[in-house]
This record gives structure tokens, C-alpha cells and sequence, in this order.
């Protein structure tokens, strides 16, 4: 006796969209392509396979994604692969290669992709990942900024998901930024003993990262860490600062947040997130960005400053259903069931219901099904005004029984009449 083959399931961290959660993804794109598309920015695509050698040179080596995250494979004619695990290196690759630098600038993009990280699966974090990502390229400007994040917060403000803040820091440029890294290396030194065993590589590595580690032992020793914006040169200070006054005259809520940093090495001066006032947790962000001014030289561009955020939408979803946000259906109830009985009824059935598409008038139908009374069941569970009853006899005189819902009346139809006559007595 053989054994019973095992169950095939999706991979770790990876799942499956189901019909009832369409809704919510409808709803949260349109919301984004409704907002974006209004303050200027095109949507673009990009190949869910780059080159590896593309995520070391702009995500940074010693980043976790690099190190731990990244799903690698070599192609059989020696190519190194790696699907994306973030947009905005792909998107840059991209706006260098098919010459968008000849554009009017700033050029402005957006995409949603999937992403990919082999991460360890928890609530709101996954292997797969879809992620809404904005990028404004060509523009150094403290507006800029200011717009990206504010377009951010009104988007998490337009999905009806409320008290949310603004996190915000500045972490310099490469001016001011090798001071700063010195006092925080001296910082850490006679500490390093307290800390987990990821930030005692950081140390060495990417010392940066030691400041968001969500490690208790970690964050009570990153407290009284020495401060990016006592660092700051002139001209970052003044950057922050407009930033600041921006967000000030558009009343974005913000939060100074001195141990903000990112977790690739791309970024430059201006960071933000966007979190719930009441969860400052390892999962709570939504939104997350800042600006990479020297990201498309890293790719052998020329100098392009450049500004941008992403955000989960899996994240978002869950975050909308745990504060019980009402969200549309996907589409309108049927009006309209037709019942068909018998092969020839069958046959007809198939272009009188493109018919009724073709005419705007949502219709149902179960052709699988040889039951008048099952069918009828169907047609009252889904509420439509009318049934249009098609048998063998409907479909040899070329007629149909039409059927209020509400009060069982019948009344013979001439087929050709039908669609008319059904589109009448809606309106009426």
C-alpha cells in the first residue's frame, strides 16, 4: 500500500491572496494611484530579478539584507541573480538605464512590486512582500521632502487610519556624518559587552544599525547615545530645519526621533517613519524613507539627488482590519440571475449573459447547476430584483420567463427583448 503523498503548501513566509481579501488590496491601491497620480508621479515597473551585484553596491554590504536576507541564485550561464529585496535600487537602476536623466526633472515614480526577504516570518512581516514605493530623482530641495512626507501621511490619512506620527531625524551627510561615527564608536566601546551578539558585529561593520536594534538590553544603551543633530553641518542643519518648518505649515504631526536611523546604507540627511501613537514596536511602522543623494553615483550616474518612501501593503492591510476600517466592495450586487435548464438553454446562455455585460447590467449565473430550485436558492441569497428563467422550451421559442424576486410574477419575454425590457424596469 502506498503512502498518501504529502500536502504541498505555499513556502515559509509566503502566502496566498484569497477573493475575500481583495477588497482590501483594491481599496488600498486605489487610494495610493488616486493620491500619487494627482501630485504628478508615473508609475513604473522593474524586473523582479536584478543583478546581485546591484543590491551590494546601493543597499551596502554589511546591511542585513545583504548578509541575511537576500534569495540569490546563479543562472546557468554564471549570471548572479537576486529577486528584489527592495525597490528603490531597481527603480534608479532603471531610470539610468532607459535615459530618464534627459527627462524634465525632478522625474517622479512610483510602482507597487513584490519584494522578497528571507527574513524570519512574524505578524505583518513576510518572505514575500508587496511594497508601495515613491521616488522623486533630480530635485536636492527641503520641498521635496517635505512633500514625500506628506503625501505619506495623507495617504495612511485617506485609508481612515488615524493617530499616526510622524518620526523624523536627520542622519547628515559624508561631511558631517565621519564626526558623528567617531563620537558614537567611542560611545559604544566600553559598552559593547551589553549588547546582543548582532550589534557586537554591527560594531564593526555598520555601526548605525546598533541605534534602531529592538533588543531591550540594546535600547536602554542607545538612550544616552550622543545625538545626530548636534553633529550636523550648516548646510544639513539648515536642510533639517526647512524640513522641519515645511511640515509645520502643512500640520504634519512629527516627532523628533534622535536614534532614527535607516537600514541601508544609501541614505542621507532626512529620514522618517510613520507610526501609531499607541504601538512603537518592532512591526508598527507603515511608512518608511528619505532622501539618497548619492544613491545613482553609487550605479555610476552622475550627481542626482534624490527622495523617496515605501510602505508594506500587507502591513497596512492588517493594520486596517485590527482597527475594524470599513472598506467597499470590490463590486456592486447582481441585479440580475439567470437560470438556465437543459443543454440548448445552456448553449444560448453563454451570449445572452455577455449581453447583459456588454449592456452594464451585473448579472449571475450558475451553469454548472440543472436545478430550477437550487438555482432560485442562489438568486435569494444574492438578493437581485429579477430571475430570468431559460429552458428548453424558452430556448427552442426563442423567449424568456422573466421573474420579480419580491413577488414571484411571471411574464414571457421575447429573447431579443430581454436586455431592453430588463434595464427598463431597473430604472423604474
Amino acid at each position: 500500500m502506498s503512502k498518501k503523498e504529502k500536502t504541498i503548501q505555499a513556502p515559509k513566509g509566503m502566502q496566498d491572496i484569497l477573493p475575500e481579501d481583495q477588497k482590501y488590496w483594491r481599496y488600498v491601491l486605489k487610494k495610493a494611484e488616486n493620491l500619487l497620480e494627482f501630485y504628478g508621479f508615473e508609475k513604473i515597473e522593474t524586473p523582479v530579478l536584478e543583478s546581485t551585484d546591484l543590491f551590494f553596491r546601493a543597499v551596502g554590504e554589511s546591511t542585513d539584507i545583504v548578509q541575511k536576507e537576500m534569495y540569490t541564485l546563479r543562472t546557468k550561464g554564471g549570471d548572479s541573480l537576486t529577486l528584489r529585496p527592495e525597490g528603490t535600487a531597481a527603480v534608479m537602476r532603471a531610470y539610468l538605464e532607459n535615459g530618464m536623466n534627459v527627462k524634465p526633472h525632478p522625474v517622479k515614480l512610483y510602482y507597487v512590486s513584490p519584494m522578497f526577504r528571507h527574513d524570519q516570518p512574524q505578524k505583518g512581516r513576510y518572505r514575500q512582500f508587496f511594497q508601495l514605493g515613491v521616488e522623486t530623482v533630480g530635485d536636492s530641495s527641503e520641498a521635496v521632502d517635505a512633500e514625500l512626507i506628506f503625501l505619506a501621511y495623507k495617504f495612511i490619512e485617506s485609508l481612515g487610519l488615524k493617530n499616526y506620527n510622524v518620526h523624523i531625524n536627520s542622519i547628515g551627510d559624508q561631511s558631517c556624518r565621519p564626526a558623528y561615527l567617531k563620537t558614537l564608536k567611542d560611545y559604544y566601546k566600553n559598552r559593547l559587552k551589553k549588547s546582543c551578539a548582532n550589534c557586537k558585529v554591527r560594531f564593526k561593520e555598520n555601526i548605525l544599525r546598533l541605534l534602531d536594534c529592538k533588543e531591550e538590553a540594546c535600547k536602554e544603551l542607545s538612550k544616552e547615545t550622543p545625538q545626530f543633530v548636534d553633529f550636523l553641518d550648516e548646510e544639513c542643519h539648515a536642510h533639517f530645519k526647512h524640513v522641519l518648518e515645511f511640515l509645520d505649515e502643512a500640520k504634519v504631526p512629527y516627532i523628533l526621533n534622535p536614534h532614527l536611523v535607516r537600514g541601508l546604507d544609501y541614505y542621507t540627511r532626512t529620514v522618517f517613519e510613520i507610526l501609531p501613537e499607541e504601538n512603537i514596536g518592532a512591526q508598527s511602522t507603515l511608512v518608511a524613507g528619505g532622501r539618497y543623494d548619492k544613491l545613482i553615483e553609487l550605479l555610476g550616474g552622475s550627481k542626482t539627488p534624490s527622495s523617496g518612501w515605501a510602505s508594506g501593503i500587507e502591513r497596512i492591510i492588517l493594520e486596517l482590519k485590527e482597527k475594524n476600517i470599513s472598506v467597499p466592495e470590490i463590486k456592486a450586487k447582481p441585479k440580475v440571475f439567470l437560470v438556465q435548464l437543459g443543454e440548448a438553454a445552456k448553449r444560448k446562455s453563454i451570449l445572452l449573459f455577455e449581453s447583459f455585460r456588454k449592456a452594464g447590467v451585473d448579472t449571475k449565473s450558475s451553469l454548472g447547476r440543472d436545478s430550477i430550485k437550487s438555482q432560485l436558492r442562489i438568486a435569494n441569497r444574492l438578493e437581485v430584483k429579477f430571475a430570468l428563467i431559460f429552458g428548453q422550451k424558452e430556448a427552442l421559442d426563442d423567449t424568456i420567463i422573466l421573474r420579480e424576486m419580491d413577488t414571484g410574477i411571471q411574464e414571457t419575454i421575447p429573447l431579443e427583448k430581454i436586455v431592453d425590457e430588463v434595464k427598463k424596469r431597473l430604472k423604474s
